[in-house]
């Protein structure tokens, strides 16, 4: 079964209506191959067909977050993505200068969630999140420390 149908039969289970315009917003994320933007959710639909406007876009991918069959990261520049759970767990590292994205092994994570758990009884989902700070070239790129004291 094509992916896109396995999202759209989990939805029905759940006693969801399934319009067209849902199916086709599915159907985009689920064979887009990589994580995308609600715009270029939008823009593939659109390409099918006109009668889609970007808040429909929008609800059906919240709806596949709140149902744990897509995942919502924000990776920099004010942009979120999406990915469905096929894409699997992993982390974003996000350059906060250049916006440079780079996914890290997921297994980091664990220790993470353990913590988490053990210190505040915090339940974090990090199936799909990101990771601001600098990449290398950006902290290359840095001026040099001054020195701290004063000079001889």
């Amino acid at each position: 079964m094509p992916h896109c149908q396995t999202l759209i039969a989990a939805l029905r289970r759940k006693g969801y209506r399934l319009t067209p315009q849902r199916e086709m917003v599915i159907e985009a994320i689920a064979h887009g191959g990589r994580h995308m933007t609600a715009e270029e959710v939008f823009a593939q639909v659109q390409g099918r067909v006109a009668a889609v406007n970007i808040a429909t876009v929008y609800r059906t991918l919240d709806l596949l977050c709140n149902e744990g069959l897509v995942s919502r990261s924000a990776v920099g520049n004010g942009r979120t993505v999406y990915a469905t759970i096929r894409h699997g767990p992993h982390l974003h590292l996000v350059c906060r200068k250049c916006g440079c994205t780079v996914e890290a092994d997921e297994g980091l994570a664990g220790p993470l969630r353990e913590t988490l758990q053990a210190q505040y009884q915090f339940a974090a989902d990090l199936q799909h999140c990101s990771i601001v700070g600098l990449c290398g070239d950006c902290q290359a790129a840095l001026p040099a420390a001054e020195p701290s004291g004063p000079s001889e």
